[in-house]
């Protein structure tokens, strides 16, 4: 598994200050994708438990609110492996941060049964479709995609929407 970058404070994914890492490689290649340089499975760097650390470290500032992990698809079988053992971390060291996580793969026909929602308190979910883009929408680029509250949407065993 590989990633192509961590911001180490970024104001654009997710509420407040926060730590990002974008998951390297992805197979919906999305038009106008805001990110084709993360589609690549062998390019970036290698994500391992020294990259856990560095991102855990970088979590642990007061003023940073939580962390963000996107991509690339951080959910594509290559890479959940990675991003539930990261989310696992963080969510055990920050209780109290909160974890995004976004992902093209949709919350009740792909993700519902996966161990990483266990971590997970948003989910942006559903790929991105160009003629759907609109600037106004917050935290999402085009409609169809969902801001979804995980945990309640575990509890209450269907989607609860932000």
């Amino acid at each position: 598994m590989r990633y192509n970058l961590i911001r180490k404070m970024d104001i654009s994914n997710g509420p407040g200050v926060r730590v990002s890492i974008f998951m390297q490689g992805c197979s919906f290649h999305c038009k106008n994708c805001f990110n084709p340089e993360t589609w690549n499975f062998e390019d970036g760097k290698e994500f391992n438990d020294s990259t856990i650390d560095e991102v855990i470290k970088l979590c642990e500032e007061s003023y940073i609110k939580g962390l963000s992990i996107l991509g690339g698809e951080p959910m594509h079988p290559n890479n959940i492996e990675g991003t539930t053992k990261l989310a696992k971390k963080f969510k055990e060291k920050y209780p109290n941060k909160n974890l995004w996580i976004w992902s093209g793969f949709k919350f009740e026909e792909d993700l519902k049964d996966k161990d990483v929602l266990k971590y997970v308190d948003v989910l942006v979910d559903g790929q991105y479709i160009d003629e759907l883009h609109d600037f106004t929408l917050k935290w999402r680029g085009s409609s169809n995609q969902r801001v979804i509250d995980v945990q309640k949407s575990l509890i209450e065993n269907q989607v609860v929407l932000l």
